[in-house]
């Protein structure tokens, strides 16, 4: 259904800024995932744009340079999975919306009474909310919020900055990674 979804509304996903962020969006999970392999049980964090992404890490600058150049050559010698990260915060606000609706559904229009009777449903209905959001997050990265297929991208450059890991103030380092596509 994603995938029809996606093949419907493929002009707008085709529009040149959308599709330079989708690009840069999955080369940054493959990057993750190959700096994941080095570095176990290390954070990251990435966002991504149309001009590249940046990326939160401990990795060395060598290391980031390394995955970098490896996740964009096996993507373009076909390894479009790589643009697909179960960490993505793709599936995480698949989770959060899907977990959302159900407690608003189940809990809507009665007092709090029956509200709180209905509380082991409810959360029975969340729990399968959550086992649905995974492989429902994956797909929507897969059709709509990455592209596996780099096409002409190039690196034009990887620089670094000592920074601080979002709401933990952990020092890390913030990659910037600049690209450029037609």
């Amino acid at each position: 259904m994603l995938q029809q979804f996606a093949e419907t509304i493929a002009p707008v996903l085709r529009l040149p800024y959308i599709k330079r962020t989708r690009r840069n969006h999955g080369l940054e999970h493959a990057t993750v995932h190959i700096l994941s392999h080095r570095y176990k049980n290390t954070p990251m964090m990435g966002r991504s744009s149309d001009g590249g992404f940046v990326l939160f890490t401990q990795a060395s600058a060598e290391d980031v340079d390394s995955a970098v150049r490896e996740a964009l050559r096996r993507m373009k010698g076909g390894e479009h999975g790589l643009a697909v990260h179960p960490g993505c915060g793709t599936s995480r606000l698949t989770t959060g919306m899907l977990t959302s609706l159900v407690a608003i559904a189940g809990v809507s229009g009665v007092s709090r009474r029956t509200a709180f009777n209905r509380l082991p449903y409810v959360m029975l209905s969340m729990m399968l909310a959550i086992l649905m959001s995974e492989p429902l997050g994956l797909n929507l990265q897969r059709f709509i919020t990455t592209d596996g297929d780099p096409g002409d991208m190039e690196i034009l450059d990887i620089s670094s900055r000592p920074s601080r890991m979002p709401l933990t103030m952990q020092p890390i380092t913030l990659y910037t990674i600049q690209t450029h596509s037609t």
